[in-house]
């Protein structure tokens, strides 16, 4: 991924031969999900909300989503947003719970990057989700989905991108 200097956004590499086959394998494994979401957009439309294809985000956006704080969620291929735009910056979970200084990011790299987890873990996602801690700042999916719209990279949580996050014992940051 590469900044896009037009927008300050993510810009996809140019995608390796069979990327498009997993891609389409990911959006069968996770379609229950994605069906969730279409539901709850298909209720939406009755309160003005719009749907639109975005495939950079390889996802169904259903604007204006009439419920819930600001924002956006995303069920498997679909996302919720409260807005009318996925190119509004945001704070990162661990900004906002004062952990650290972030730059603001782009909604829709972080939505994207959720996007990616249910193409990968499909029907399995959402109860993994709610067991590392649902949307908080203690939650690895939410903070790799931060991780990857800050760097372009890094979309699903790993081992690594834990250990860096915490002080080592006994170490001079720690006082």
């Amino acid at each position: 991924m590469a900044a896009d200097p037009q927008r300050g956004r993510l810009t996809p590499a140019r995608p390796w031969p069979g990327l498009r086959a997993l891609q389409l394998l990911g959006a069968l494994w996770t379609l229950p999900n994605t069906l969730l979401g279409l539901l709850a957009g298909l209720v939406a439309l009755a309160w003005g909300a719009r749907l639109r294809w975005q495939g950079r985000e390889l996802a169904l956006v259903v604007e204006r989503w009439p419920w819930g704080p600001g924002g956006a969620m995303t069920l498997g291929n679909v996302i919720l947003l409260k807005g009318e735009s996925l190119d509004v910056a945001c704070f990162t979970y661990e900004h906002q719970a004062g952990h650290c200084q972030h730059p603001a990011v782009r909604l829709g790299d972080h939505e994207r990057a959720h996007v990616y987890q249910y193409l990968l873990l499909g029907p399995l996602f959402l109860p993994v989700y709610l067991l590392c801690g649902g949307i908080s700042v203690r939650n690895p999916f939410e903070r790799a989905a931060d991780h990857y719209a800050l760097h372009g990279r890094g979309w699903f949580p790993t081992r690594r991108q834990r250990q860096r996050r915490r002080p080592k014992p006994n170490s001079a940051a720690n006082g």
